[in-house]
């Protein structure tokens, strides 16, 4: 499957958790939408975008359980999460709640929103080992009556867990609480239902485990939460009338999500417009059967590397998928991460949390068993 991607083979390549890997077949895809766009541009992006992005939309909500209608493309995950932070209507005193697991950039968005508003947000302490079943139970224990909204990931960033998510976003609501999901790792790697989910906002990415192109994101909202989301940029969505667009606003007045967060004028879609290429080679080439091989090659890895560093692992297999966390007694984590790759040739990222370390492995459906010897082979000879 390698060969499908355009991957250095001169690098071991463990962290398509990161930025993901695109396919060959998806990216050619990509470029025909920009060669078509380049054709004629004012046509493609002024007449004809509209038309494309809803069926764009639409191969991605059978893909992740939901209407075409509650789902806006973005950039990434983050800006998705940007778009509902900077739009919840937070009020001096008011809290969101998160876990300490969440990913950096959106930890930083929630503390900047929550700073100029005036509000709070609060991290519950996920300890370690993970204990599944007591993790709703224990981040609502958190919430108070000034508490707005609960964030959390699907599939966390530094420690690979897999969250409760469905059971959270059920309790949340019984309490009166909007949920935020970061689904950044989450679609491609595990499957996704969206409407079983329950969430208030998801925010997903595409260019990780669907293999689509960079810059390939969504968020979706239900439908009671369309119009209180505003853009990040102000632009056409918010314009009276065509705006010389004809036939555009037309399409999307029945839209307010679309219309206010994915109508920006001079924007390259072809990431976007290349989704249903990824969501089909992805069905094709990474079923359920490849998905549980990595799965099972990942947390077998684990198991021996743990057990050779005499360090337990922070949570048992069933709550990984395809990215786990290699327990490791590293003193310094960047120090590690450039001796592997500078000396092994490994891409593969070195967490820390909670005073912890851990190499991140993703186990891709293009990654073989040697790869991963070859990582287990290195950390013996750097521990």
């Amino acid at each position: 499957m390698r060969d499908l991607f355009l991957l250095d083979p001169g690098v071991v390549f463990l962290n398509h958790g990161s930025f993901g890997a695109c396919a060959r077949e998806v990216l050619a895809a990509q470029r025909r939408w920009q060669d078509e766009m380049e054709r004629n541009p004012v046509e493609f992006l002024g007449r004809r975008s509209a038309a494309l992005l809803r069926t764009a939309r639409e191969a991605l909500g059978g893909f992740v359980g939901a209407s075409a209608d509650d789902l806006v493309f973005v950039p990434n995950a983050t800006t998705a999460v940007n778009i509902v932070a900077r739009s919840l209507d937070l009020q001096p005193g008011d809290e969101v709640l998160a876990t300490d697991h969440e990913y950096g950039a959106c930890d930083a968005t929630w503390q900047r929103v929550c700073g100029e508003r005036g509000a709070s947000y609060r991290r519950a302490t996920i300890a370690l080992p993970f204990d599944r079943g007591r993790f709703v139970e224990h981040v609502l224990a958190h919430a108070g009556p000034r508490t707005r909204l609960v964030f959390a990931s699907h599939i966390t960033s530094t420690t690979a867990l897999v969250f409760p998510v469905a059971e959270l976003c059920a309790a949340a609501r019984e309490r009166g609480l909007l949920t935020l999901i970061d689904g950044a790792h989450a679609p491609g790697q595990i499957d996704v239902n969206l409407a079983a989910l329950g969430a208030d906002f998801y925010a997903g990415n595409l260019h990780k485990w669907v293999c689509a192109p960079k810059g390939a994101g969504f968020l979706h909202a239900r439908p009671e939460h369309h119009a209180r989301l505003h853009a990040t940029v102000t632009s056409w969505g918010y314009a009276e009338g065509t705006g010389g667009h004809a036939g555009f606003d037309a399409y999307l007045g029945r839209s307010t999500l679309e219309r206010r967060l994915q109508w920006q004028g001079t924007r390259d879609p072809s990431a976007w417009l290349a989704v249903p290429a990824a969501i089909d080679f992805h069905r094709r080439h990474l079923e359920p059967a490849v998905r549980d091989r990595c799965h099972a090659l990942a947390t077998a890895l684990m198991q021996r590397v743990a057990a050779r560093n005499g360090l337990a692992p922070i949570a048992p297999d069933s709550d990984f998928a395809q990215m786990v966390p290699l327990p490791v007694a590293a003193r310094d984590a960047e120090a590690l991460r450039r001796t592997l790759f500078e000396r092994h040739r490994i891409e593969v990222p070195v967490t820390s949390h909670a005073g912890r370390h851990f190499v991140r492995v993703s186990v891709a459906g293009y990654t073989t068993e040697a790869d991963l010897q070859a990582l287990e082979d290195a950390l013996a000879m750097t521990s």
